[in-house]
């Protein structure tokens, strides 16, 4: 939420944390961390002094959605297993009988995440994506 209203501030100029935070009612201390996760993995730049703030580093139709996602640590974790591990979520160790659902779902995710940018959601271009996607699935599935 932070990250699209940077971006749809379309300005020069930077924003303050505090505007956003009164925006998005997002709490002052939390978009801190945040944005220091996001100008460490270059995705915000921060500017000093009176009128500073944060902005954008890269144009918002450069930026996906999975690479906010991705800076800030937050896990699209869809099962109880431990990702990479071989270590399953049963008191045995093994994986449930529906992880592999779970994890593919994980990935689907991502990969949807991977195809929005910032300007994507800005513009208000998200949904019936997964229609679109379908439909060029399908006419892919037909001409097999």
């Amino acid at each position: 939420m932070a990250m699209v209203d940077l971006a749809n501030c379309n300005s020069q100029k930077p924003v303050t944390l505090a505007e956003i935070a009164e925006r998005q009612e997002i709490s002052l201390s939390y978009l801190e961390q945040l944005f220091s996760k996001l100008r460490r993995a270059g995705l915000v730049k921060s500017v000093r002094g009176p009128g500073g703030g944060y902005k954008l580093a890269f144009a918002a139709d450069n930026i996906r959605v999975s690479d906010v996602i991705r800076a800030v640590d937050e896990p699209l974790k869809t099962t109880r297993c431990d990702a990479g591990t071989g270590v399953g979520c049963m008191s045995n160790r093994s994986r449930c009988l529906t992880h592999d659902l779970w994890e593919e779902l994980g990935h689907q995710i991502h990969l949807f995440l991977s195809t929005i940018t910032l300007e994507d959601v800005c513009e208000g271009r998200v949904l019936d994506t997964s229609r679109l996607f379908n439909a060029e699935s399908a006419t892919d599935l037909a001409a097999q």
